[in-house]
Parts: structure tokens; sequence; C-alpha cells
């Protein structure tokens, strides 16, 4: 018999079907409305999004870098100016084989180790997507024969940039500073003051001097170009631009040739000089020598030149005029005899006999002046003409240091003066306060009596000799000294002058005044100690000598700057105003290791004077080191 077998429910199976394929169809269906859904939320929903994806694509804002402002002197000669000239550069992020590229661009054009090395210091400075410059300054011979031959080179472009020119060479490159490719640093400074926008496509911002303190000004505004790219990224058309902004112009009030005059009279000396109007506090001329070119900074100075200028004993990167700070030596004499007569310690007849010596009581040492046999009986007016230490010690102890302190301070020293450069040290006017915060020690009797003299703890700047002596010049006011006198916008070319700026007023009895400035005008005339200096002279001069001690000199010793190496001989100072009557210019004069204010600082103030107020290039003497009157 054969087995009984089970028939197949047939109906069971037809229900079954029918239910898979009906969720098969609801799959179906489901995923129809995903991708309907989806092509309508594409097309028509972010339809203006992706349009402008799409013209992004075809289209690229590129920035365009405004020209720089430039820079003039007080007569419109140009100091600090730009030019336009072929750049290679390099994008990394576009070349596979750097050292490839590098050799295949070397065959082309002459590329020099230091050039290399400049371009590898910077790409490890920039970005991996920022175009990196190779060689600057392309010829037009370079420049075509790259162009012929970019096929090859990916990554390798021909860029035209904006270049920044000094004319004036190192004599201004303490004023001008310059300008340097754009570091990180920088752009964290210009992200924390929201202007980072406004640097893109721009390579460059004012490190130092004016193209640093006026950088806002200076720089100008970025522009974009709108511009239609082709699949390779090369540009096709213009299709609309907002133009840049170019920087403002600056007018100084400084003189190009009074600057060169001051800087020739120096001579063979280091220092510096600075010349103000006393009336509007305007800088006429600010010179520290050595400088250097700063031309070197502008597209990256490359390392040995840096460690040359660095590691120099000549400190050319030094601004002497801020920066340095000295003793003031006897250039504070008559604000000392000023300080007597207004703080009742001192009348103009008053005098003293002076054995060429002081010594404190119950003391045996012996303070001495510059005069070893002293300058006998000597009053107030006297002790300026002959600058006599022994009567500025015994001032100096019956003022005691923190009267001295608190009436100096009102003549800006130990203070910045507010100059409108980067940089500027405060120097330092010592007190009984001061010494206890930064030594913990008290103040000691001696102390006050080199301190009447200028030396000691007491260390000033070149420029707040300047501005201390263009308030004996105009009475009292305090003026801060600025640089920059107009600015202009490159539109409407109409200068807009700057306001001058003032502190304020130091209250001084016309009659004491007036001794003081009779001290100063002695020191210029006959029997005074820069008498010399101002021989010939068609016009009045009142000023003070000063020197500095470099290194001290034992008891009983006598200076002799001959027998001493030129490093240690005593720095020469000079302050002067003229014309005494009526004061146009302040100069202080600082020549390092001149050995005597008479013999080397004041003939540097009078051949400035002489092309100031006469308009004649004076002819200058060689200067000479040597013990001399102060």
């Amino acid at each position: 018999m054969y087995p009984a077998t089970t028939l197949k429910n047939l109906d069971l199976e037809l229900a079954r079907f029918v239910g898979r394929l009906k969720v098969g169809g609801a799959f179906v269906v489901l995923l129809a409305a995903a991708l309907l859904g989806r092509a309508y939320y594409l097309q028509i929903v972010q339809q203006e999004h992706y349009l402008q994806r799409a013209e992004s694509n075809r289209i690229s804002l590129v920035p365009a870098a405004p020209h720089r402002g430039l820079i003039l002197d007080r007569q419109g000669r140009i100091l600090a100016e730009n030019y336009s000239a072929y750049t290679l550069e390099l994008t990394r992020t576009r070349i596979d084989d750097l050292d490839a590229t590098l050799a295949q661009v070397g065959e082309l054009v002459d590329i020099t180790p230091g050039q290399l090395r400049r371009f590898r210091r910077l790409l490890s400075e920039s970005h991996e997507f920022e175009t990196v410059p190779l060689k600057s300054k392309l010829t037009d011979e370079e420049v075509a024969i790259l162009a012929a031959n970019r096929y090859r080179l990916p990554g390798v472009e021909i860029k035209a940039r904006l270049f920044r020119n000094y004319r004036a060479g190192p004599g201004m490159a303490h004023v001008l500073g310059f300008i340097g490719r754009i570091n990180d640093r920088d752009l964290e400074r210009l992200r924390e003051e929201g202007r980072e926008q406004n640097y893109r496509g721009s390579a460059h911002i004012g490190k130092t001097g004016l193209e640093q303190s006026y950088e806002t000004l200076l720089h100008g505004r970025t522009g974009f170009d709108q511009m239609e790219t082709d699949s390779s990224g090369r540009a096709v058309r213009m299709l609309s631009r907002i133009a840049p902004v170019p920087g403002k112009d600056l007018r100084l009030h400084l003189d190009v040739e009074l600057q060169a005059v001051a800087e020739q009279a120096f001579g063979d000396f280091l220092g510096g000089l600075v010349a103000i109007d006393p009336n509007t506090g305007g800088v006429l001329a600010l010179v520290s020598k050595p400088g250097f070119d700063p031309n070197l900074f502008v597209d990256g100075i490359d390392p040995e030149t840096w460690k040359s200028l660095n590691e120099s004993p000549e400190r050319p990167m030094v601004n002497r005029v801020l920066r340095g700070i000295y003793p003031p030596g006897s250039t504070i004499k008559p604000l000392m005899a000023l300080a007597g007569l207004e703080l009742g310690l001192r009348k103009p007849s008053d005098s003293i006999n002076d054995p060429g010596y002081y010594s404190l009581p119950n003391s045996r040492h012996r303070f001495r002046d510059w005069k070893v046999e002293g300058h006998g009986v000597v009053d107030l007016r006297r002790s300026i003409s002959q600058s006599c230490d022994t009567y500025y010690y015994r001032l100096a102890v019956d003022m005691g240091i923190d009267r001295m302190h608190d009436y100096l301070a009102k003549f800006g020293l130990g203070a910045r003066t507010g100059i409108d450069l980067e940089g500027e040290s405060s120097g330092l006017l010592p007190s009984r306060d001061w010494k206890q915060r930064r030594w913990k020690q008290p103040w000691y009797p001696g102390e006050t009596v080199i301190a009447g003299i200028g030396q000691g703890y007491h260390l000033t700047t070149p420029l707040q000799l300047a501005v201390m002596t263009a308030m004996l010049a105009n009475g009292g006011k305090q003026v801060e000294p600025r640089l920059v006198d107009a600015v202009r916008d490159s539109h409407d070319r109409d200068w807009q002058q700057l306001p001058g700026m003032s502190r304020g007023q130091v209250a001084i009895t016309p009659a004491h005044l007036d001794v003081v400035r009779a001290g100063m005008l002695d020191v210029m005339s006959p029997g005074g100690t820069a008498a010399r200096s101002a021989a010939g002279a068609p016009y009045t001069i009142a000023g003070k000598t000063g020197t500095a001690q470099v290194v001290g000199i034992r008891q009983g010793a006598r200076y002799d700057a001959s027998k001493l190496a030129r490093e240690h001989r005593d720095h020469a100072l000079f302050i002067a105003y003229a014309p005494a009557e009526n004061p146009t210019i302040a100069v202080a004069v600082m020549v390092e290791n001149g050995g005597s204010g008479s013999g080397t600082a004041a003939p540097v103030a009078r051949a400035v004077f002489d092309y100031y107020l006469t308009g004649k290039r004076p002819v200058v003497p060689k200067l000479e080191a040597g013990n001399g009157t102060e």
C-alpha cells in the first residue's frame, strides 16, 4: 500500500503570499515617498542654498590689499612709499614633492642660498594653504621664463605684490620703523581686536616705529574682487568689485634735512639727539646712531644679517633716544637751581665758597667738583654757567631726596613722555620710597649728595631731557612730544592737522625762571662751559653741558680720558634752546663715551641750530673725545 500524504493548503499559502506582497508594496511606496520628499527638499526647500554653493564653485572672492599710506616730512618729501613688483610664490598643499619643485625652479631662475633659507623659515611660520614667497622683485625675463613653464610647476605662482621702500635709509630707521610679514602673534592680536578680516590678502604689518604706532591709519581697508573661475580654479573674468580703501598718508613735524645734519654732526660717535618745538611738542629731529637699513626687513631678513644686527656691540636696533637710559649729569642743574628758588631754599644772591669738594658733616669723604681747584665764590647764576658741582651737593642736602624727586617729576623726569612711538623707557627718578620698595634698604645721605648733580640711581632718556628743556624754554608748559603733524585721505588730499598735546602747566615764579635762564645764557657766553660752541652764532643760545660717568673713579684720582678705553669714557650731554628770547627749538644731545658735553655734545647741537634757524648747512667740525670742561 502507498503511504498517506498531506495535501497542500493552497488557500493558506495564497494568503501568505498576498501578505508578503502588500508588505513589499508598502515598503516600495515608502521608499518612493522618501525619495520624492528628499528631491522636494533639495530642489525646492534648499534651492537657494545649493544655488549659492554651485555659484561658489564657479565664483571666488579674492581679497584686494589696499595701498599703504605714505609717510612724508614737514616739507612734503616722501620718506616711506610703495612700489609694485612680481614675486615667485609656492603653495605647499598643491605640491607633491617640494624639494623636486624647488630644484626645477632653480633650473629656470637663479635662487640664492639665502633666499632658500628665508623661504624655509617663512614656510615653517606659515599655514599650509598660504602662499610663501621664494623670490621677490623678479625681472621681466624671469617672469617670462616662469610663465612659459607654469604648466610644469603646479603650486608655483607669479604674483604682483606691493612693497615698501624707505628712501631716507638708516638715519630714519628708528623713527619710521619697518613693516614685516604677518606672523601668528600678529594674527592673534588682530583676532582679539576684531581686525583679522581687514587683513585678508595683506602679507605685511607695521612692526616698529611709526609703521607700528599708526598701523590702523596706514593700512587702509581691504577690498574684494568677485571672480568667475574655470574648473582648474583659474580666474576667467571679474564679476564685481568692492574697491580697497588706501591707507592715510602721514606728514611729520620732522625735517629730513635737519635729521641728516644732526646725524652727520655725530661723526664717528654713537649717541642720540632729539629736537622739539617747545611751543607745540612737535619733534623736529630724532637721531639714534647707529641706525640700520629698514628695507632689509620688508621681505623678511635673512638669519645671518639679523644675527649681525642683533649681536653687534654698537646695538643698532636700540633706539637710544627712547630706550637708552643714562645718568643726566649736570644737565639737571638748571632744574635743581629752579627748585631751590621755588622751594625757598636759595636766593639768587646767595653764594658759597667752593674749594673743589664737599663733605657731609662728620665725614672725611670728599665729593669732588669736576674742577679740582674749585670755582671760588659762586652764586646761583654762576653755579649754572660754571657747572659747579659743590653748589649742587649742598643744595641737594638742604632739599632732601624726596622734595628733589617731587619737583623734578613735574618736568617729566622718571616718566614716559607719551611720544607717538612704542617702547619708550620711563627712566628712573629715585626717592626714599623707591629704594625701600626696590632694595629694601634705607636711603643714605651720600646718595642725596650725588643725586644733586644727576648721578647715582638717577637715569633718564634723551627724550625726557628734551621735554625738560622745552619746559624751561616755554615757561613750564608740559608738552607731549609728537612726530606726526597731520594726516590725509587719498581721495580729498587735504591735510587734517592733529592737535598738539599738553599735560598742563607747572607754576613757576617768573623772576626765578629769569635767573635760571640767564645762567643758561652765561653757559654759552665767554667764560661759560660751552662758550666755544656759541661763538659767531647770529642768534642767542641758552644751554647746559653735562657728563655722565660710565666707570667709577677712586677717591683722590683724576679723570683722564686719554688713559681710558673709549667704551669707559664718560658720556657727553648737552641741552639747549634757541633763540633764547623767543625759543622755537629745544635740543637734547647724548654722545656715548664722548668725554665732555662742551667738547662733543654741544657742537652737535650747534650744527642743528644753524641749519634750523638760518637754513644753511653748517661745516661740522670733527669731534674728538677729551677731558674738556663739562
